[in-house]
């Protein structure tokens, strides 16, 4: 039976383990939403995992839904991606870039005044993230049947300045209540065009992205990040066994390298349906434990795990587990607050 610590093939890719390192917004690129060298010395210092899925990151202006986090839409990004990618080969390690589009998970303080768009004109719940003082979220404009096109158009140009900034692949953010996730759950998607309503119409614009972006790449370098439970950012379908399970299929059918599930054990998890589904490699994320993940890969229902908060506070994650070493604790104050304290000051062992 496998375990963390086994090799693994991923469409193009073969992983020395299976400690994969989850995406993991931490708000570094400042107001320009360049990444610097500060980040690339952070990829740097996890380059032992498996496999590095980047921090999300804007694919246009109008995917943009937090403070200080980087994009991938201008030359100054390519070129800031660039110092990350760099440091990560020398490093031996291995990264891909996620690719995010926020819809109306935004605010107008974001989008010079613009609303956020979404696939329907419905406000999610709750407080605008870190924007201070708290600020709820706004009621967004729904995209027009002829504007898709340039979001699909938006995904691709992400995809191919990914390439030029020396990534090894990308992952297509589908999860957690953004744009992708909003077409394709009926709770905020209303719609009544041939992207709304029936599980295949809310899946279109997934799937079109999906395709967009393996034009670039090939499906052996293009993951997908969904998250089934729906229980981020106001979301919910009515049928999510059948909705993730047309998707799953869908990927599958296009042989993408890996899908990804951000979604803790629990007794309504559709982990290993989705697995069955897509056939291809299934990795596990949210709340793993070593001992968890380790279960779950000896019982099949998954082929490798992104760990987040473990790898925010241990650079050297894989080495810890295989030695069975202490974990240092995350400086959760640190997460999002800018400068290397509790970013890039974690010591290895």
């Amino acid at each position: 039976m496998p375990t963390l610590f086994d090799p693994l093939t991923v469409g193009d890719l073969t992983l020395p383990n299976r400690i994969l390192m989850a995406p993991l917004t931490r708000s570094r690129s400042g107001a320009t939403r360049v990444p610097n060298e500060l980040m690339a010395q952070y990829y740097r210092q996890r380059a032992s995992a498996g496999l590095i899925i980047s921090e999300a990151t804007s694919v246009t202006p109008m995917g943009v839904g937090y403070i200080d986090t980087p994009g991938i839409w201008s030359e100054e990004q390519v070129a800031g991606w660039k110092l990350t990618t760099r440091a990560v080969h020398e490093a031996g390690g291995r990264i891909f870039l996620q690719l995010w589009h926020v819809g109306r998970i935004s605010h107008p303080y974001f989008l010079a005044g613009r609303l956020p768009v979404a696939p329907s004109a419905i406000a999610p719940q709750g407080n605008v993230s870190l924007l201070q003082p708290q600020t709820p979220f706004t009621t967004p404009r729904a995209l027009e049947l002829e504007e898709l096109p340039a979001v699909i158009e938006a995904y691709r140009t992400g995809a191919r300045n990914a390439q030029a900034a020396g990534f090894d692949g990308v992952e297509i953010h589908g999860a957690n209540g953004y744009l992708l996730d909003q077409f394709l759950q009926d709770g905020p998607n209303r719609r009544d065009d041939e992207y709304g309503g029936s599980i295949a119409n809310r899946a279109r614009l997934m799937l079109e992205v999906t395709d967009a972006v393996t034009s670039v790449w090939g499906a052996g370098r293009v993951g997908m990040h969904l998250a089934p439970r729906g229980d981020a950012h106001t979301m919910g379908d009515s049928d999510p066994a059948a909705l993730f399970g047309h998707v799953a299929a869908e990927l599958g059918k296009r042989r993408l390298a890996f899908l990804c599930a951000r979604e803790y054990l629990g007794p309504d998890r559709l982990g290993p349906q989705l697995k069955a589904a897509f056939g291809g490699p299934y990795i596990a994320n949210e709340r793993f434990t070593f001992e968890t993940a380790s279960q779950l890969l000896a019982a099949g229902e998954a082929d490798a795990v992104a760990f987040g908060k473990l790898f925010i506070a241990n650079p050297d994650l894989p080495r810890r587990m295989q030695l069975g070493a202490p974990y240092n604790e995350p400086d959760i104050p640190g997460f999002y607050a800018g400068g290397a304290k509790g970013y890039s000051d974690y010591l290895p062992l």
